[in-house]
């Protein structure tokens, strides 16, 4: 397996780490523990000590350590991989992550359009599941930068279907480049439901790949009402580049496993946090 250069920050060859491991072996048991959460798109402590051979403490002592480079997140007894600039996340691996918290999500957003008849759906499977909650019992114009999106809605009779047009990214099945931009420009929409790779009080939302923060940024730009949707465990990471702040949104929408600290934090920085 190719050497990860984000694991360049673990201590030398020749030194030993705290559990008395030469480091040698500590970095490739990192290596190998990321390279499983990233491959899975999440693991658990107990799964992760039967594939490395060592007690859960160790694993959980790796995961600290790679938690603290920014490169995974913890969460009641699992683990999941931070989106970088070199690696993201497929949609087929967003579909097994806190499935349940994320209807919620979707169910709430739904609650919250309003009077709103144009919509903007981002990509992703989090704004996928809001544009299935969507209603049907009166006339809507969705604009949107997802083929799943698309093809979900298109077929149902109260819905016109715009997808802007760019080259598709193979991983999330979204719409990008600069004609997705300047196509999405020319709209004027009601309202915005917007995911993000990470958020945090000090960089706001973010994502790994400069042209989808464009179109993220670009949504944000033309939509008069702008809404965040996203599980728990988007919040307190930084992705690699900036889209949007707090203050853009009239609301955050998470799921209650928010830490209830974390939570008073965004409420501090003025951000809106409904948690269901």
């Amino acid at each position: 397996m190719a050497r990860d250069a984000s694991l360049s920050t673990l201590p030398e060859p020749g030194a030993a780490d705290e559990s008395g491991l030469p480091v040698g072996s500590g970095r490739q048991r990192a290596m190998e523990l990321l390279a499983a959460v990233r491959r899975q798109g999440r693991i658990e402590v107990s799964q992760a000590a039967r594939m490395l051979g060592v007690s859960q403490e160790t694993v959980r002592r790796e995961l600290r350590r790679l938690e603290a480079q920014g490169l995974v997140r913890r969460s009641y007894g699992l683990a999941f991989p931070v989106e970088t600039s070199s690696f993201e996340t497929a949609l087929s691996q967003r579909q097994e992550s806190f499935p349940e918290e994320k209807a919620r999500i979707a169910a709430e957003a739904a609650r919250r359009i309003g009077e709103a008849q144009t919509i903007f759906v981002d990509e992703g499977f989090q704004p996928l599941l809001a544009a299935r909650a969507l209603p049907q019992d009166r006339p809507l114009t969705v604009v949107t930068s997802s083929l799943p999106v698309a093809t979900e809605l298109s077929a149902r009779p109260n819905v016109q279907v715009i997808i802007i047009g760019g080259r598709v990214r193979g991983k999330t099945l979204g719409v990008v480049d600069g004609s997705a931009v300047d196509m999405l420009r020319t709209y004027r929409l009601d309202l915005g439901l917007i995911g993000a790779n990470g958020v945090t009080v000090e960089d706001g939302l973010t994502t790994p790949d400069p042209v989808v923060a464009s179109v993220k940024a670009a949504a944000v730009e033309v939509c008069r009402r702008r809404i965040f949707l996203g599980a728990h465990h988007k919040f307190g990471v930084t992705s690699f580049v900036r889209f949007a702040g707090l203050d853009d949104f009239e609301a955050m929408i998470t799921g209650t496993q928010l830490g209830a600290a974390r939570a008073r934090a965004f409420h501090a920085a003025g951000a809106e946090i409904v948690q269901v």
